[in-house]
């Protein structure tokens, strides 16, 4: 049998959390939780299910990278694994996962990292939640990154030094340039892997959400946009395009007769067509990739903000925190 080690971050995530520990503990696998503040009960509740705990040093800046190479050193320290799952603590892991994954780690030697479906638990009680479960369909086969919920091949993880714990997001797909420079491959495959409670029912909440998103777009293609796949240069580019346009083409409305505000309307609803033309075709409902459609022309312009908050930080060399906007849960 293969070992398994699982690696549970969080704060405050109250029942989440419970839920989440329950769907991994068992079966003689060793269990950590990086707790980073929480007031909710949440290290205690781990205590009780027989979970390791590592309570993370905030005197140090807080970053979900730190926190995994925090679980991962001490789970190395406990107990020597082939293989890791990360998980978020506001996720529950969904059954045969974990023997799916190590299946496919065992009969691909040159994967280092397999994810499958993340799938928003309630997509309907909000549009934002509907918008993270169609971001997190991703295609099958062969990918440059993964998100937060992973399961990897330990040798290939310590051989590139972990996740960058400077980060303050964005570290998933950073810590894949480095896998992939050094020889090793990310698969998506078609299994259901995780369930998430994203409870973004606010509207700044997205919008602090696209701010990071912004910002991680930033910092990943200063560092990795010249290498040869030119890392999320594209993307920053695309921000900073659809971003600053609409001031381009209000300041030159009038020596144009108000065409230019035309032509801007013109290509806003290119790409909304095309983007919804694209969920559409990956069976998404009509109303729902309208939605999303309209959402990714919005989001250009808190990714702008992050992608500005990025570099004048990195100007001034400023210590960067991380942007929040999830909703705290309850202490119960």
């Amino acid at each position: 049998m293969h070992s398994i080690g699982v690696v549970v971050i969080g704060r405050n995530e109250g029942n989440r959390l419970h839920q989440c520990l329950k769907s991994v503990v068992g079966e003689g696998r060793t269990v950590i939780y990086v707790d980073s503040g929480s007031t909710d009960g949440s290290v205690k509740l781990a205590q009780e299910l027989s979970v390791h705990v590592v309570e993370l040093d905030l005197s140090i800046p807080f970053t979900a990278a730190r926190a995994r190479n925090a679980g991962f050193e001490y789970l190395l320290q406990l107990q020597p694994v082939e293989f890791v799952q990360f998980v978020d603590g506001d996720c529950r892991v969904a059954q045969g996962w974990l023997e799916r994954a190590v299946s496919e780690l065992v009969a691909q030697p040159d994967v280092v990292v397999v994810c499958g479906r993340r799938r928003e638990e309630f997509p309907h009680n909000s549009v934002y939640n509907l918008l993270c479960d169609i971001e997190w369909d991703t295609p099958i086969g062969e990918a440059k990154a993964c998100g937060g919920d992973a399961m990897m091949r330990v040798s290939a993880l310590s051989k590139v030094g972990g996740y960058n714990p400077t980060l303050i997001a964005g570290e998933e797909p950073e810590l894949c340039v480095r896998l992939r420079q050094a020889g090793g491959k990310i698969f998506r495959i078609d299994a259901e892997m995780t369930l998430h409670d994203a409870q973004i029912t606010r509207f700044s909440q997205w919008w602090k959400r696209s701010i990071r998103n912004g910002h991680a777009y930033a910092e990943g293609s200063w560092l990795h946009g010249n290498s040869p796949e030119r890392h999320w240069v594209r993307e920053s580019r695309r921000i900073w395009f659809w971003g600053l346009l609409p001031l381009l083409m209000i300041a030159v409305a009038f020596p144009t007769r108000g065409l230019s505000i035309l032509l801007l309307l013109m290509g806003y609803a290119f790409v909304i067509y095309k983007v919804y033309k694209m969920t559409r075709e990956r069976g998404f409902k009509s109303k729902d990739s309208i939605l999303y459609a309209l959402f990714c022309v919005l989001d250009k312009f808190p990714q702008l903000q992050g992608q500005i908050k990025f570099h004048i930080s990195r100007l001034l060399k400023q210590q960067r925190t991380i942007v929040e906007y999830k909703s705290v849960t309850e202490p119960t």
